[in-house]
């Protein structure tokens, strides 16, 4: 996004109550991804939000419409349109309809190339093409050549390349809007009127408005982006006029969109249409190295957040772990998503043995952040112990599930070796981990959450055959029995942190939640005894009602993330509702159903039920679940979704929550809550 749409949107956004100025949002539309290139497809705008997953930028603005004489008709201005996957493929399907007919566009991702196809019945018409390329991030320095129907647009590394199925009956570029343009107060329409005469307009500029003539009612626009230093020319232009030849036709997109479904087969799986979203949207944000981005990135200036197109570890390893459980159980065929995180996680440790803060998913490299202690001077609280934790307890978990391959299965022994170490350094005489920051990033103690990670990951460990399994059990040990320093025996809680002088935050935090994951793994390699699952039956069940939030505004009900949640509340004055803390309750309430069942506790019928209520909110056709199956991250009370779009964290959730109430009988109400055989 350049500084010059962030600028518009300002001037577009600014006093809307639900809209945060200055955003690209993806709050509509759906996506479309290839290797590493993620293209989000709105009512007549294609854009490219792939670049922490590729290096690439792509496609930063554009507009699509019809050309009739004089007359254009701009599909995001002029039409109305509905929007689908094709089946379970990443073909999505758009409709258009126009005052002068029905446009049909079909969207595909292959590789690093996207393509757009439009069918029409308009007679003597064109499509209409504004497209603004920005090869490496830049909107100028940039230069265009021209190879008979194809436009090469370069600035040095990145090299974009445009071309059409029916070739070009017309092209112009343009420059970038001029600073008279950047502080008017009326936003920019693109594209906008021919330059004035300046012979460097049509060549030094990303920005191009074409006419695409149709062949038989329809043609296909293309977009190639390349690394030159992995990408020839020759080489891309032999694939541009394979696309332009070979994908002319409805036929074709079909066919080639037949091996983008996220799973190969759904009929048997429970709650199909769920599970398939779900692979798909974590198959969305990954980029070839197997790690993923948080979400579509929609803030790149920090204008209201901290950006959203990085790999967490803490987020990345607890999909990873989803999904692995998931897999285990629904077979889902995701082995080589589960090498593929292995390795990154090995290839990204610190020679402590820890993980920082956040890396590019593209190419692990260290990416911008603030809680980065262990790699700079201070007093070491600006880190986020909780993310090492996450890491340990996936790799143990896939280690114990046993790896193919020997390479792997030994780098990944030596990455915990390491791992347990500096876990061990930040565990304290007490039995519960270092001040440090907290899963929400917003500010310093000694977590609940980040205890509960240390309590699964050490859990994990001692559940493994291998020579730190004893030291791992008593680590273990030490923090369950340290937990309970955490109570709140008025509220019937856990505390949110210990903080300050020793004291206890009372406030509810959904994060907290995570404690009943981490007792059912506890569980698997010593007792959880019954006062603890008393604690643990009040505190989900407490917490739930706590962090209930159902708005007279609106049909929306769910769970915000904890008491005096402040952030980007806008003008309603009450904490929104997330969909990972929804999804978290339902997966919590599942998880403290299926540890009750395992030490033969009536209350496990209670706890699936809440679980059900909850899971239900996020499913598709649930209250917090999009039409196009994505869960944003939060909801305003009217309704109104907000923040990134789709979101892996909540996708991971509901996947791995579906799958454990499958696995324990809990879906459907008739059925009996089972233990762990």
């Amino acid at each position: 996004m350049q500084l010059r749409d962030a600028l518009d949107d300002y001037k577009r956004s600014s006093g809307d109550s639900t809209l945060f100025p200055g955003e690209r949002r993806t709050l509509s539309g759906r996506f479309s991804d290839g290797d590493g290139r993620l293209i989000h497809i709105d009512e007549g705008v294609i854009r490219d939000f792939g670049y922490p997953l590729s290096g690439l930028t792509g496609l930063e603005r554009s507009r699509f419409g019809l050309s009739l004489g004089d007359e254009r008709f701009w599909f995001d201005d002029d039409a109305t349109s509905t929007q689908t996957y094709v089946e379970d493929t990443g073909l999505v399907k758009t409709v258009h309809e126009t005052p002068i007919g029905e446009v049909t566009e079909l969207d595909l991702t292959i590789g690093n190339a996207h393509l757009t196809h439009f069918e029409t019945v308009a007679e003597h018409a064109e499509i209409i093409a504004y497209v603004s390329l920005a090869p490496d991030g830049r909107h100028s320095r940039l230069g265009q050549l021209h190879h008979e129907d194809v436009i090469e647009v370069y600035h040095e590394t990145e090299h974009d390349f445009l071309g059409s199925s029916t070739g070009f009956a017309g092209i112009r570029g343009q420059i970038p809007a001029s600073f008279d343009d950047l502080i008017s107060e009326e936003p920019t329409e693109y594209p906008r009127p021919p330059h004035d005469g300046r012979y460097a307009e049509d060549r030094l500029s990303g920005d191009l408005v074409c006419w695409l003539p149709l062949d038989n009612g329809s043609t296909t626009l293309i977009t190639l982006l390349t690394d030159w230093e992995a990408t020839n020319r020759d080489d891309a232009l032999d694939r541009m006029e394979t696309f332009r030849t070979e994908y002319t036709d409805r036929e074709a997109f079909e066919e080639a969109a037949a091996a983008t479904a996220p799973l190969d087969d759904t009929d048997d799986l429970p709650l199909d249409a769920s599970v398939s979203a779900d692979v798909r949207v974590l198959s969305l944000l990954t980029g070839t190295t197997g790690l993923r981005m948080a979400g579509p990135d929609f803030d790149p200036y920090y204008r209201h957040s901290g950006g959203y197109g990085y790999t967490w570890f803490r987020d990345d390893a607890e999909i990873s772990l989803f999904v692995l459980d998931s897999d285990k159980h629904l077979d889902l065929g995701l082995d080589d998503w589960h090498a593929r995180s292995a390795r990154a996680y090995c290839e990204t440790q610190r020679a402590d043995g820890s993980w920082p803060h956040r890396v590019w998913p593209h190419n692990g490299a260290l990416a911008p952040g603030w809680a980065n202690a262990r790699l700079e001077a201070g007093d070491g609280v600006d880190y986020q112990a909780d993310q090492t934790g996450s890491v340990i307890a996936f790799l143990a978990s896939y280690y114990e599930s046993g790896i193919d391959d020997p390479d792997l299965a030994a780098r990944v022994v030596d990455t915990l070796d390491d791992a347990v170490d500096s876990l061990d350094e930040t565990l304290l005489d007490d039995g519960r981990p270092m001040v440090c920051q907290n899963a929400w990033e917003d500010s310093i103690g000694r977590f609940t959450h980040t205890t509960a990670t240390f309590l699964e990951a050490y859990s994990a460990l001692a559940a493994t055959d291998l020579p730190m399994a004893d030291h791992a059990l008593d680590q273990a040990t030490r923090i369950y029995h340290a937990i309970d320093d955490l109570w709140l025996p008025d509220r019937g809680l856990y505390a949110l942190r210990e903080h300050g002088g020793g004291g206890l935050d009372r406030r509810a935090d959904s994060a907290t939640l995570g404690l009943i994951g981490a007792h059912l793994t506890y569980d698997t390699v010593a007792t959880v005894d019954d006062d603890r699952l008393d604690k643990l039956d009040s505190h989900v069940h407490t917490m739930i009602e706590a962090l209930w939030h159902d708005p007279d505004d609106s049909e929306i009900a769910g769970l915000y993330r904890y008491e005096g949640d402040g952030w980007r509340q806008g003008e309603q004055g009450h904490e929104k509702i997330w969909t990972v803390s929804t999804g978290w309750g339902a997966n919590a309430a599942a998880q403290l159903a299926a540890l009750l069942a395992d030490n033969d506790d009536d209350r496990a019928v209670d706890a699936a039920s809440r679980a059900r209520e909850l899971l239900e909110l996020v499913t598709p056709g649930g209250v917090l679940c999009e039409d196009t199956s994505y869960l944003p991250e939060q909801y305003f009370d009217s309704g109104e979704p907000d923040s990134a779009t789709p979101l892996g964290w909540p996708h991971a959730l509901r996947l791995a929550t579906v799958s454990l109430m499958d696995e324990r009988g809990m879906l459907y109400a008739a059925h009996k809550v089972v233990a762990d055989d």
